[in-house]
């Protein structure tokens, strides 16, 4: 009886012990994962904004962000978003090439999700020229 007491008394103390840390991770909460062009016409870039806020308690760190070609540049928050703070991460795409596309983006951090996936989509046609 006595050890199932003491057993009951370790569970115990590891539960309280454990529930005194609130503080969450960062994490990423976006207002869209996937960012639709539309149609687009060739040879013209476009430009996708997609923003975020840091819903845990630390701050959240982007240390890298990576498109999976040549065809898309991206740029984003580079200091420290901290908890309820917006962030962006900014996404050109070089519509050179005819026809549908859909490119994703990883985005490297210090969050819960350490490895994050953006997306961009959309259609390039050609662009109508004057005679």
């Amino acid at each position: 009886m006595k050890k199932l007491i003491l057993l009951f008394a370790v569970v115990l103390g590891f539960t309280a012990l454990t529930s005194m840390n609130v503080d969450t991770e960062p994490q990423f909460k976006f207002e869209k994962e996937t960012y639709d062009f539309g149609k687009v016409k060739q040879g013209t870039p476009v430009t996708a904004t997609l923003k975020f806020t840091n819903v845990g308690d630390k701050p959240l760190i982007l240390s890298a962000v990576e498109p999976t070609c040549g065809c898309t540049v991206a740029d984003y928050t580079k200091t420290p978003i901290k908890k309820g703070a917006t962030g962006t991460v900014s996404l050109t795409y070089n519509a050179a090439a005819i026809g549908q596309f859909t490119k994703d983006i990883t985005i490297r951090s210090n969050a819960t999700e350490p490895i994050k996936k953006v997306y961009i989509k959309g259609e390039v046609v050609a662009s109508v020229t004057s005679k």
